[in-house]
């Protein structure tokens, strides 16, 4: 049961290796989108790069999700070894996993009102002039259209893997 739970764990760090690997490929042609839409609306297309938003693999984009991969295949290995932690990695781990993708999901679908407000909050009469759901949708149009459908995936797998895995750890 534990190789089981091992593969369940491998194919969660492999959902979340592959956000920074899509940004890291096309992030800076969506930032160009968004810059190029920010110069459309006559906002200064540095702002975003002031403010600390970017559609690249940098910063958090990139340590978080593959700090999670790491963390997984670890749990996975001791898991493959029928390490006495197994059991116990499995539940805290996969757990968080599971709130940490409620967590990206729920951004994710409210990425209009969240950067709203973010700019709000800065008190910049310039962020204050941008269409924000113009300003996301060409940044969104410089990822492929298959992004989407992988991003769909890897919440999928997220989901479902860690659910099974922590199935067939309370099974065990």
């Amino acid at each position: 049961m534990h190789a089981f739970v091992a593969i369940m764990q491998i194919l969660v760090a492999t959902a979340f290796v592959s956000i920074p690997l899509v940004r890291h490929r096309y992030g800076a042609t969506a930032m160009a989108g968004a810059e190029a839409e920010l110069q459309r609306q006559g906002v200064r297309t540095t702002v975003l790069a002031e403010n600390g938003m970017r559609f690249d693999a940098g910063g958090h984009e990139t340590w978080a999700p593959v700090s999670i991969a790491a963390v997984m295949a670890a749990t996975a290995a001791v898991n493959l070894f029928d390490g006495p932690w197994a059991e116990p990695l499995t539940w805290v781990f996969q757990s968080v996993v599971l709130i940490v993708n409620c967590v990206i999901l729920y951004s994710q679908l409210t990425a209009v009102k969240s950067v709203q407000a973010a700019f709000a909050r800065k008190g910049d009469p310039m962020l204050a002039r941008v269409d924000v759901p113009a300003l996301l949708e060409a940044a969104e149009d410089g990822f492929p259209s298959w992004t989407w459908t992988l991003q769909n995936v890897r919440h999928t797998v997220v989901f479902g893997a860690s659910i099974i895995a922590l199935a067939a750890t309370f099974i065990a």
